[in-house]
């Protein structure tokens, strides 16, 4: 067993490392786009263009309606692979695997964020608007110096708790073959015939991994906190 989770050549570790790097990538670079595309769905959901609000109401049924792996083989096979392997032939699998994991991780990340920053547009009374646009502020202005900074106070918890299931839902990628914590335990599994033990050994590296994530949020939490009470 020492052995086995041990770094080297007769160990596991490295590879298992290696997938927690490819974990926390594909996280990251998830997040951002996610919170972006989620945000923009929100405005439109709440735009007095009833085609942008028809628009936003079916990006979220169909993204939130349908099963995450599915999606994920319908980016995969159906836009990723295509495209790399016509525009981009000596692409490696692993790089058509990772971004085929961002996209459809970001649209069902995304669809769900809709509704967090939603929400929070719906708890910011209208007088704050009113406000920003009485002293003079343009639109853009106001969103950004009166709207955003409460928006995102009022919709941290609802996100964090999406961060941390986008954090999970990165193992669903071991299925389009990249070498993510899951995937390389798998390899590990079917080679040694420990099953129990790396597949065991891969909870608790999703674990810490939610620890850490949990300290992070909380310390962002207490950050905001102690802006609002500044103000």
């Amino acid at each position: 067993m020492q052995t086995l989770l041990s770094w080297g050549d007769q160990g596991w570790l490295d590879d298992i490392f290696r997938g927690v790097l490819v974990t926390v990538q594909l996280a990251l670079a998830t997040l951002p786009v996610g919170l972006l595309l989620g945000f923009l769905v929100a405005l439109a959901k709440q735009s007095a263009e009833p085609t942008l609000r028809i628009a936003g109401s079916v990006y979220t049924t169909i993204f939130r309606g349908l099963p995450e792996l599915l999606t994920l083989f319908l980016i995969y096979f159906g836009v990723a692979l295509p495209i790399f392997t016509y525009l981009f032939p000596g692409a490696s699998d692993q790089v058509t695997s990772f971004i085929a994991g961002m996209i459809a991780l970001s649209l069902v990340f995304s669809s769900y964020a809709s509704e967090v920053f939603l929400s929070a547009f719906r708890a910011i009374p209208r007088g704050q608007y009113e406000g920003g646009y009485s002293v003079g502020l343009s639109n853009g202005q106001t969103m950004r110096l009166v709207v955003l900074p409460q928006l995102v106070r009022i919709a941290l918890p609802g996100l964090s708790n999406l961060w941390l299931i986008l954090l999970k839902d990165t193992a669903l990628v071991s299925a389009i073959g990249l070498a993510d914590i899951l995937r390389q335990t798998q390899i590990a599994a079917r080679v040694t015939k420990e099953a129990f033990l790396f597949f065991g050994f891969a909870c608790l590296v999703y674990l810490v991994l939610a620890i850490i994530s949990s300290y992070g949020i909380g310390q962002i939490e207490k950050a905001v906190g102690r802006q609002d009470m500044a103000k």
